[in-house]
């Protein structure tokens, strides 16, 4: 009896260091369980906070880009008005000493107009006779 009973008593131990046993491998269980599902959304936040961190540089350098290409843009601009502006007075000089050649031009040729009318014409020349002297026949 005394035998029967420390048997039951063993096997009751052994339950107890079974159930002790399962209990401790599901706390276990469920704290790597656990610990991983931090681990994995920590590592998911790091990714979210470093996606987001290339994403607002990705935006900062687009904004950078935009800007200097409106610089570059209204420098152009700028630079092709500029442009405009010394080729319209360019053509203005050129209209302008166009104008004063015109002008220089129908003066002297009023001049020599005038002057010609009051130049005495030259005697004509027969034939045979240049400058009014016989040269003899041909």
């Amino acid at each position: 009896m005394n035998i029967q009973l420390e048997k039951m008593k063993q096997n009751q131990e052994c339950e107890r260091r079974k159930r002790i046993a399962v209990e401790k491998h599901k706390e276990w269980v469920q704290k790597k369980r656990e610990e991983e599902r931090r681990e994995r959304k920590r590592k998911l936040s790091k990714e979210m906070a470093e996606k987001a961190t290339r994403e607002l540089e990705k935006m900062q350098l687009q904004e950078k880009a935009d800007i200097k290409y409106k610089e570059w843009l209204k420098k152009k601009r700028a630079e092709e008005a500029e442009k405009k502006k010394k080729e319209k007075e360019k053509e203005k000089e050129r209209e302008a000493e166009l104008q004063e050649k015109r002008t220089r031009s129908e003066k002297i040729f009023k001049e020599w107009l005038q002057n010609a009318r009051n130049k005495p014409q030259p005697a004509l020349n027969g034939y045979g006779f240049p400058y009014g002297k016989c040269t003899g026949l041909y």
